[in-house]
């Protein structure tokens, strides 16, 4: 699609992402660290994958949807970092309006994924710890990716009305994304168009797609709480607890980053603030997921051991 068809007789047609600062200048230090970073993810994401395939005993829900996650956080990181690294080594801060909005659905459909995927690793541990009798009755292939499927599905609709509100307003002035990515509380502040419906819209939507599964999360670890405190033995207890360290881990990290960004009062956002915490949901967080999974479980490290020894 041309930009034209995409800016809705927008008078703007290029918008500047400032990146992690406002200089203009080249910041090689800077774009050396997150290639690290992002090659770091890369890597570690595809490892957790490779783990996961070539071993039968992984061949499990648990490390179905974990694998999954694992894909998420590839593609999470490459729809930011790579337009950051560019920005970061030749200070060129440009990206054009239908980039903008390409960049702003794909980080949404991967983010809400990222946010449902959690939603169903929970419910998944929620059927193995309450319902181990009939685990593998309820968590059986068809569920798994029926669960995985309707996550896409939903977040691409999710993500796509968020494009529709993009390309329904008017871009007229400001034109300075103050974040290392095109997302969408920036881009209803620079519109010139009227964005009160917008902004109770993006608000209330976006609250109920990241607080519905928050809540279930919640939920579903009150109960495994309760049935955990309840068993006897201490070995079974310290083996639930272990199974679902590194998954609260995780979703403490991704949720507390996401509500502190997007659901303060816009009054008491301060520009570096969004900055870091920006930073966390879309580049730390995909770093830090496959070693949050691999260093807390035993079964991925043994396997890990044994593709590195042979």
């Amino acid at each position: 699609m041309e930009a034209s068809s995409w800016r809705n007789e927008s008078s703007v047609s290029v918008f500047l992402i400032v990146g992690l600062s406002e200089t203009a200048d080249p910041q090689i230090p800077l774009f050396l660290v997150f290639l690290a970073v992002y090659l770091i993810t890369v890597v570690g994401n595809i490892v957790i994958l490779s783990v996961i395939s070539s071993d039968q005993r992984l061949h499990t829900p648990m490390y179905f949807f974990l694998a999954n996650l694992a894909v998420v956080d590839i593609f999470l990181s490459s729809v930011t970092v790579p337009k950051l690294l560019l920005i970061l080594v030749t200070a060129q801060k440009s990206i054009s309006y239908a980039g903008c909005v390409t960049q702003l659905y794909f980080f949404q459909l991967f983010m809400v994924v990222e946010c449902y995927i959690l939603t169903v690793m929970a419910y998944d541990r929620y059927v193995a710890i309450c319902f181990p009798l009939n685990y593998n009755i309820v968590m059986n292939k068809k569920t798994c990716v029926g669960l995985i499927m309707s996550s896409w599905i939903f977040t691409s609709l999710h993500s796509l009305l968020h494009v529709c509100i993009v390309s329904s307003m008017n871009f007229c002035g400001p034109n300075m994304i103050h974040e290392h990515f095109c997302d969408l509380p920036p881009l209803l502040a620079l519109s010139c168009s009227d964005t009160s419906k917008y902004d109770l819209l993006v608000f209330t939507e976006g609250f109920l797609v990241a607080m519905s599964p928050f809540v279930f999360i919640v939920a579903s670890y009150c109960r495994i709480l309760k049935i955990v405190l309840m068993m006897r033995s201490s070995c079974r207890r310290y083996q639930a607890f272990s199974t679902c360290s590194s998954h609260v881990t995780s979703v403490t990290l991704f949720f507390g980053t996401v509500f502190f960004a997007y659901f303060r009062p816009r009054s008491s956002n301060l520009v570096e603030n969004d900055r870091s915490v920006s930073v966390v949901y879309s580049i730390l967080t995909p770093l830090l997921n496959p070693f949050i999974y691999s260093l807390r479980n035993k079964q991925v490290k043994e396997s890990l051991k044994k593709i590195l020894l042979m």
